[in-house]
């Protein structure tokens, strides 16, 4: 049977020869009574604490599984964008590759270009130079046929004089 601080201040005790004080027993069931609601209420207010915590010791485990589930779904994105990254940089360097490939080609084409044209340049200085000879010739030939037409017709002309 739980005891109040009422039943301590209502407690009546019997009087008999030669008992105790009835006012020094008033006055300590009184304290009695006032500490006992002292009591009371600090006992209200741990059991208010204790059932706060409890409530709170048992959405912990809610927290934590609601934590674990964010740390999953964080480190399936961080995954995520690293398989991104890594597909990413690979199709970069796909890219880079074939621009160089088609550079390279680019390059070789145009060595190639360039190659036919200086045998087309050599062959045709080759032709240049077999017609400027063939001019030099043909002036030299010329020279040489009108040097002797000329030392003809001095022969002659000193031959009609000399007549």
């Amino acid at each position: 049977m739980l005891i109040t601080s009422f039943d301590i201040r209502e407690r009546r005790f019997k009087v008999r020869f030669r008992g105790f004080d009835v006012r020094e027993v008033d006055s300590f069931l009184e304290h009695m009574a006032d500490s006992f609601i002292d009591l009371e209420n600090r006992n209200e207010n741990l059991e208010k604490e204790i059932l706060r915590l409890k409530t709170e010791i048992n959405k912990h485990p809610e927290h934590e599984e609601t934590l674990k589930q964010v740390m999953q779904n964080s480190q399936k994105v961080l995954d995520q964008m690293k398989k991104n990254a890594h597909q990413s940089a690979e199709m970069i360097v796909a890219d880079a590759e074939i621009k160089a490939g088609k550079m390279l080609n680019k390059a070789h084409n145009r060595l190639a270009q360039l190659h036919e044209d200086i045998t087309e340049l050599k062959r045709q200085r080759l032709q240049i130079e077999m017609q400027i000879r063939s001019i030099i010739e043909t002036h030299s030939r010329l020279l040489e046929m009108g040097k002797e037409e000329e030392g003809f017709q001095k022969s002659n002309n000193n031959d009609q004089t000399s007549n």
